[in-house]
């Protein structure tokens, strides 16, 4: 626990830095919403916002979205943020490996050890750590960025294969009296043992930038594709802030692409209650 505990510390410190030198600074910033706060409190608030709101649905995480166009200080306090990240997740993890209840309480004490967490906790009533953004990096393009397309990419799914006996027991604990779980049970029965199940889900909508590079890459590439959820953090000091596409502040309500040819999945789902899928 000692050293989750300085991990933690590191992070809040790492964080600490990086907002005190963007407040110095007041780099070009630009964000996606036109109601989000670039100001130094609001960019503080959101490398702090890493905690759960009182009744959120704990796979959801909130974004902020937007380009700041950084010098080489910069840079490099965003980088060691995201080591610290690295840090704390693998001790996490560990601590994970044991019991849940060892990480339950390791994330009770951690919301105490910092003022900007607790004062928080205090004053809106937040109720626990929220490990997904607490651990998730702050995007770094590699070199000068001419311009920056962004997207939602909606269609994103999870995919775990089981077999037909691991479907069979999560089905038996649930109420195998009800009548839509025997009938899932005597289709799944009706299947050779050996046959591999996919259990799906739907990934929320997520934004990914497409950028694209003043100059070829060491590698040859002149752009490349990032999934963000904090504000992109661009070296272009001598350039200033690249062209950008903006995409709607919020994802289409209905998929708009057409089912990809190479789908591996039948497209109905074969057992509801665990969202389990056939391969075609």
């Amino acid at each position: 626990m000692q050293h989750l505990e300085r991990c933690f510390d590191d992070l809040m410190a790492a964080l600490n830095v990086l907002a005190t030198q963007y407040a110095a600074q007041c780099p070009p910033t630009w964000m996606l919403s036109p109601t989000a706060d670039s100001s130094p409190e609001g960019f503080r608030a959101a490398l702090f916002d890493v905690w759960h709101q009182t009744g959120q649905d704990g796979r959801e995480t909130r974004n902020y979205l937007g380009i700041v166009v950084a010098n080489d200080e910069l840079i490099d306090a965003a980088r060691h943020v995201n080591i610290a990240k690295d840090a704390f997740h693998a001790g996490l993890q560990k601590i994970k490996s044991t019991t849940p209840k060892a990480l339950s309480d390791a994330k009770a004490k951690l919301t105490t050890r910092h003022p900007d967490v607790n004062h928080v906790l205090r004053k809106e009533g937040l109720a626990r750590l929220h490990l997904k953004q607490c651990w998730r990096h702050l995007p770094i393009a590699d070199a000068e960025v001419a311009k920056v397309r962004f997207a939602w990419y909606q269609s994103g799914r999870s995919i775990k294969r089981i077999t037909v006996r691991d479907a069979e027991q999560k089905l038996l604990r649930l109420d195998t009296d009800a009548p839509h779980i025997k009938v899932q049970l005597r289709r799944l029965a009706g299947l050779p043992s050996e046959e591999p199940l996919a259990q799906a889900q739907a990934q929320a909508p997520l934004m990914r930038a497409n950028l694209f590079f003043n100059h070829p890459l060491a590698d040859g590439h002149t752009r490349r594709a990032l999934n963000v959820s904090m504000p992109l953090f661009v070296p272009n000091e001598r350039l200033g802030m690249p062209d950008i596409k903006a995409p709607p502040t919020h994802p289409q309500p209905q998929r708009t692409r057409a089912t990809r040819r190479d789908e591996k999945l039948e497209s109905d789902v074969f057992l509801p209650s665990l969202r389990v899928y056939r391969y075609r």
